[in-house]
């Protein structure tokens, strides 16, 4: 299983906009094969920070979710400057769910 854990923090101007495209992403990537879960949540305290939990079979699969022209769009976000600074990208490899 694989964990990955991606965090943003937006810009006030271009959250809703981010917001648009991180939802944009959610359904394809339910979809796919090998995705156990893709949940996004809004921070409470924060609002222009978004946390995607993401949960794979395998490597495989995270690459699979990751190749989608939705990802793209996020990522062009990002390099468009639509981040307070940078974010956040961690990855888990484990040896069993629980």
């Amino acid at each position: 299983m694989i964990v990955a854990r991606f965090r943003v923090q937006c810009r006030p101007e271009r959250t809703e906009e981010m917001a648009a495209a991180i939802a944009a992403v959610e359904a394809p990537s339910r979809a796919l094969p090998g995705v156990v879960h893709f949940d996004v949540a809004r921070s409470l305290t924060d609002p222009d920070t978004f946390v995607v939990i993401e949960v794979f079979e395998d490597r495989q699969a995270l690459n699979r979710q990751n190749a989608q022209r939705e990802v793209a769009q996020v990522l062009s976000l990002i390099e468009a400057g639509a981040l307070t600074g940078d974010y956040e990208w961690t990855v888990w490899e484990t040896s069993a769910a629980q």
